[in-house]
């Protein structure tokens, strides 16, 4: 029988050492900077290039990994040392995830290439499903795409919203609906080259945390494509449009499939959020003096501290329990990947609340960094699906009933 161990293999330790050095000198000391600036971090991008640690290559040699866990230990390093740039990192994988999960193998030598660029220019890639009307409920699309037989090209018309990195990336990937009468079983995911005219995104969007990644609305006005840029191809989407036309079960559709090999992995970045607070708030707690003795060396103080890294751990091990099982094709049969995104965005919301609380005045000041960490956290109950569709997604799958 093989041996259990939760031990990390000497690989997977040499990547979290190496992923958080970089946090720690690299990313961590400009974070405040960058969040003031709301703008993209494109020096610390090109820096990441430079030591390997952005592009397809590292992706790639996470991904491999036959445990699953690469992927969310490199995540949890980089949001540590900061979510906003670790997004505007981050940001592009979930472009390349649609691709790579929808796309034959020659998209795939196409257009990865392409969503992160070169050492010298590095590039982003933006992946758009959202919409003003349509963020959870995906079924509710309005972006259409329509095949131009003549041209052998797609026409796209609609609008995006929320779009991490939209309007400054090179490659978008965009979600349209062919059908509307299937609703989501009905829809595709295409790449919009880098130059297409007909894309536009008017205004980068001023938010409450991760101000240091690009988000924007994106306009798509008879944006024209090549055939080829529909992922997974035509024939393939006809026969699966056939299926869903019969009353055939679909075996998924395309933002939802991104979804799901994504949630550990935001799961992770919340991990990376809430062990920065809570570090800071024990090293506080520690160091701070009140009434003779250090603060924590009340039970109030102690046991909130004591409660913040049982949290995080036990969310750590969900987020590690969902990304071994998607990377070994272990059926979420309990929603485990939306468990882990729930539970992890939940506690970062808990943990840097209490950091804040425990830090007093200090920890509403920006001369401390647990505000902007509380700002971070937020989103994590919200983008990629919130805590309400995380629990309508796992009392699903336990109940086998379609719960409203």
């Amino acid at each position: 029988m093989a041996e259990f161990s939760l031990d990390l293999n000497e690989e997977q330790r040499d990547l979290r050492d190496w992923v958080h050095g970089f946090a720690a000198e690299v990313v961590r000391p400009a974070a405040a900077e960058w969040d003031a600036r709301e703008e993209t971090p494109w020096p610390i991008i090109q820096e990441a290039a430079k030591v390997g640690l952005y592009g397809f290559e590292f992706l790639a040699t996470c991904w491999a990994d036959p445990t699953g866990l690469s992927l969310p230990i490199a995540s949890e390093e980089f949001f540590w040392g900061d979510a906003g740039i670790g997004l505007s990192i981050f940001g592009t994988s979930l472009a390349v995830a649609a691709i790579y999960g929808a796309g034959t193998p020659d998209q795939l030598v196409e257009w990865v290439p392409q969503c992160f660029g070169d050492v010298d220019q590095p590039a982003v890639a933006a992946f758009c499903t959202s919409e003003p009307e349509a963020g959870s409920d995906v079924g509710s699309m309005r972006t259409r795409a329509v095949y131009d037989e003549a041209a052998d090209e797609w026409v796209l018309n609609g609008q995006k919203a929320y779009a991490t990195n939209g309007g400054i990336a090179g490659v978008h990937v965009v979600t349209a609906s062919i059908d509307p009468e299937l609703g989501s079983r009905g829809q595709a995911a295409f790449v919009v080259p880098p130059g297409t005219s007909g894309l536009t995104a008017t205004r980068k969007l001023r938010k409450l945390g991760l101000r240091a990644s690009h988000t924007a609305d994106v306009f798509l006005d008879d944006v024209r494509v090549p055939g080829r840029c529909l992922l997974g191809g035509k024939d393939a989407l006809d026969e699966r449009l056939a299926r869903a036309r019969s009353g055939q079960r679909a075996s998924g559709q395309a933002a939802m499939r991104t979804f799901e090999l994504s949630r550990p992995t935001v799961g992770a970045q919340a991990l990376g959020v809430a062990r920065a607070a809570y570090e800071y708030a024990l090293d506080y707690a520690k160091e701070r003096v009140q009434f003779g003795r250090p603060i924590i060396a009340n039970q109030a103080v102690a046991f909130a501290l004591a409660d913040m890294k049982m949290e995080i751990d036990a969310a750590r091990l969900l987020v590690w329990r969902a990304s071994w099982m998607g990377r070994n094709n272990r059926p979420f049969t309990a929603g485990e990947g939306s468990m882990s995104k729930l539970k992890a965005g939940e506690v970062a919301v808990s943990v840097t609340d209490k950091a804040v609380q425990l830090l007093g005045g200090a920890g509403f000041l920006r001369d401390h960094p647990v505000e902007r960490w509380y700002r971070d956290a937020k989103i994590y109950t919200i983008f990629e699906g919130t805590s309400e569709i995380q629990r309508l997604v796992i009392s699903r799958a336990i109940s086998g009933m379609q719960i409203r």
